[in-house]
């Protein structure tokens, strides 16, 4: 069994006679970057708020870092940002910085430095005197990402943090969660941008209705990566293009499979090199969007299940 960050066993929450979760088992593997999804009333915040301990579950078991749910022990070692947040208009991002460094019981030696580190790493350098009630959307959404950074956290948890950002900052927040993963944290990514999903998490679990009804790397959700190519005037001696991997031919389309989709425009190009015309060129795995809907819609459970 692999070092788990997060491990819950039959999690259920309700309040009175309303369900907000019905069993959820799920496990974060220490040092990866795991992408929590599913639609409104899924049960994510509820989940979120069980793992930080600001409330009880009625039922089921877990651990955070190794620890029961609540503890806290394993709390001062979380890094939280919120989907909803709102600082103080009246104080600077230092000063909003500086009230988390203490809360987090960071020495106080040090805090400064750490403060100047987590500016540098969300693009807030130079605009760290200034109020936050001036702050943009996306400035409020770096400068909560930098409190949630504070002290390299073992488990940082992210509810939508590229919701307020434009595809340049999108692309920012990647590498900032790139390099928390690298630095030794755990990230647990919550989000509604699938196709930024896809390209992030090592692995995701979709929870609907309060139940995990598909979890796994993207492989093992979304199958090989492959390629498909309609082809004409492609000589029969194909051998040059069995260095990509297995090949098939069918009604004009040439298949590789798996093929990862930065091979792709190398295959293009020996197929032209050979005398070959492309006339479409088709990546041959579904979207996790896809996937998503699909098992949200319950047209892919049984598939899933059977899978498992």
């Amino acid at each position: 069994m692999p070092n788990l960050a997060i491990e819950t066993h039959g999690l259920r929450k309700a309040y009175g006679a309303t369900v907000a979760l019905d069993s959820l088992d799920l496990d974060v593997r220490a040092g990866e970057v795991f992408g929590f999804l599913g639609p409104n009333g899924a049960g994510k915040t509820t989940s979120v708020k069980l793992l930080l301990g600001l409330t009880r579950p009625t039922a089921g078991t877990g651990r955070v870092l190794g620890l029961p749910l609540g503890h806290r022990g394993a709390r001062a070692r979380i890094g939280y940002l919120p989907e909803l947040f709102r600082y103080q208009a009246w104080l600077t991002a230092r000063e909003v910085l500086s009230l988390h460094t203490a809360l987090a019981g960071l020495p106080a030696a040090g805090r400064s430095k750490e403060i100047d580190r987590v500016l540098e790493v969300v693009g807030l350098t130079g605009r760290d005197r200034e109020r936050t009630g001036g702050f943009s959307k996306g400035m409020q959404q770096r400068l909560g990402l930098a409190a949630a950074l504070l002290g390299d956290p073992s488990l940082v948890i992210l509810d939508e943090p590229t919701s307020a950002l434009d595809p340049v900052g999108r692309h920012d927040v990647r590498g900032i969660i790139r390099e928390a993963q690298t630095r030794g944290s755990t990230v647990l990514l919550n989000s509604h941008l699938l196709g930024e999903v896809e390209r992030l998490c090592d692995r995701v679990a979709i929870v609907t209705k309060g139940r995990v009804v598909a979890a796994g790397s993207m492989t093992d959700l979304l199958g090989e990566p492959s390629v498909r190519l309609q082809v004409s005037e492609l000589p029969a001696d194909r051998a040059s293009l069995a260095v990509f991997g297995p090949l098939s031919d069918e009604d004009g389309w040439l298949t590789i499979r798996p093929l990862a989709p930065e091979r792709i425009p190398d295959v293009v190009a020996a197929v032209v090199a050979l005398g070959g015309r492309i006339h479409a060129v088709d990546p041959g795995r579904r979207s996790l969007e896809d996937l998503f809907l699909n098992l949200v819609r319950g047209q892919d459970a049984a598939a899933v299940e059977a899978a498992a």
